[in-house]
Parts: C-alpha cells; structure tokens; sequence
C-alpha cells in the first residue's frame, strides 16, 4: 500500500455492507465517460464479500455492471482487503478514513494511482471533498488527476444495469493486481495472504 497510508481499525464489515456511491477517483483513461458509479457488498458462503459494481456509459448510452469478490489481508477488524474480478489476480483495496457513522470512505489501492472516496448517498457536502483531496495530498496522492463523479438522475429506460458486461473497473483492478503479481505466485491465495 502507499507509504504512510494506513488502514483504518475496529472496522465492522456488518456495518460496511451495503450500497455506496463513488464520489471521486484519480483518472483513468479506462474509466473516463462514466456516471452513476456504485459498489454493492454482500456476504459470499465462503466467509468473504460479494462485490457487484455498476456504472453508466454515457458514449454508449448503457449500463455496465460486473461482480467481484473480496477477502480480508490480515486481521478482519482491518479496513484492508484484496478484491479480484477474475481469475487469481487480486488488487488491494485499503480503507484509510471511515466515517464513525460509516456514511463515507477514503479508500486506496497499491499505490498512489488508484484513489477513491465513496458515500452512502451520491450527493455530499461541499466540505467532504475538500477534505479528501487535503488529505490525499498530504500522502502524495495527485489530485490534479482527481476527478468528480456524477450521479444524473436517469429516465426509466436506463435505471436497470443489464447484468453480465464489462465494468471499466475490471482494468482498474486487473492493473492494480500487476503490483501483486509477483509476490503471489510464490504463495496460496487465501485469506492470510499479504499485499504489501
């Protein structure tokens, strides 16, 4: 992860569940012309977290929406998981900053490229974004690539994703798994296994 970014502790996944709405990322050329970004968690039979992701394709006018699964790296009272949409390559995914009531999240890849702030509800104050990029920018996050999230109200045609296409995240992720590459192949992928 970043240097100096730290997971948050006494995290309660029970209380993390839920929807949340991307409020802010740092740009990707894989991810740019699209709104209405969400993130679903739900619990998986096996212990870990089902993640379905949606957003809308302005270009093309259509939803993309694609499921994930993530599991704890270390202990899980940590804000620190691995995610992966296919195959073994898994990318992490570290919550540095929760809300006491966990109505927002600052949330982190391996390094300083991948940035995210998150939101129980797609409009935020005016003050909640001023203090994610100034925290951002203390750990050396480029917030001139920072960009704002909408969430434009959609007509009845387009308010159900058609389940089963290719979400943008996906390279996100499958770009974020290349830092772990390495360092997994040399051991099982389970629960226990450390991205660093």
């Amino acid at each position: 992860m970043p240097t100096g970014v730290e997971p948050v502790k006494d995290f309660e996944l029970d209380r993390y569940l839920g929807k949340w709405y991307e409020i802010a990322r740092l740009d990707h050329s894989f991810e740019r012309g699209i709104q209405n970004v969400t993130a679903e968690y739900s619990m998986r039979d096996d212990g870990g977290v089902r993640v379905l992701n949606s957003d809308f394709k302005t270009a093309k006018g259509e939803w993309d929406q694609a499921e994930g699964k993530a599991y704890f790296v270390e202990e899980d009272d940590q804000g620190y998981r691995k995610v992966s949409f296919f195959g073994p390559f898994y990318g992490s995914y570290v919550v540095f900053k929760l809300d006491d009531n966990y109505e927002y999240a600052f949330i982190s890849g391996p390094d300083t490229s991948y940035l995210w702030l998150m939101a129980r509800q797609p409009e935020v104050s005016a003050e909640l974004p001023e203090r994610f990029k100034a925290r951002a920018a203390e750990l050396e996050f480029d917030m001139n690539e920072l960009v704002i999230v909408e969430h434009p109200p959609r007509t009845a045609s387009e308010l159900k994703p058609a389940y089963g296409s290719k979400w943008p995240g996906i390279y996100a992720l499958r770009n974020m798994a290349t830092h772990e590459a390495t360092y997994l192949s040399s051991m099982p992928l389970s629960m226990g296994s450390r991205l660093n």
